[in-house]
């Protein structure tokens, strides 16, 4: 086994979003929640559905199915925050993803991947990092790093300021009676 061929992970965490099955790779991965509430931050795009309290950090958490141009995701037993670690202009950011279900871990081989689907100019497919087959079924593999554009990214990274701003004067207030 080349030292390259350690570098390059063939585990992804696989979801859904409607009825189709996304992956990402595992090691963008950090850990999957439950859904439990957000708290909403005012002035953000609809697919931003606000910030929660990650072991005393604020996270941003998108709506991956308004950010692919689905309806809304509906709270549901089986409703997920998936946590991802992006990277924006070389800087680390923390994000949750809100997904339908979290389905399993799954292990690919490179020939077990296609290139993604050329549609035409005019769509972005960039972020998709290929097509897997997986127990006779396609999954959408998604290049986390390149789902959000940079001023997407740099607005979820404000939101998590945001976020923290407004907890902090929360605490003072509370911490003031």
């Amino acid at each position: 086994m080349t030292d390259e061929s350690l570098l390059i992970s063939n585990q992804y965490l696989t979801f859904k979003l409607a009825d189709e099955v996304y992956a990402l790779d595992i090691s963008k991965v950090r850990e999957v929640l439950e859904f439990t509430s957000v708290t909403k931050v005012p002035r953000t795009p609809e697919f931003m559905r606000g910030v929660i309290n990650l072991r005393g950090g604020v996270v941003p958490v998108v709506d991956m199915r308004l950010k692919f141009g689905m309806s809304r995701t509906e709270k549901s037993i089986n409703t997920c925050v998936v946590i991802v670690e992006i990277e924006v202009d070389g800087e680390k950011t923390v994000l949750g993803a809100m997904v339908d279900s979290v389905q399993e871990v799954i292990e690919l081989e490179p020939a077990q991947i296609e290139p993604p689907p050329k549609i035409g100019l005019r769509l972005k497919t960039d972020f998709i990092k290929g097509m897997g087959k997986h127990n006779e079924q396609f999954l959408i593999i998604l290049d986390i790093d390149r789902v959000f554009s940079t001023d997407e990214l740099m607005l979820v990274q404000e939101t998590g300021k945001a976020g923290e701003m407004s907890t902090e004067k929360e605490k003072q207030e509370s911490d003031k009676k």
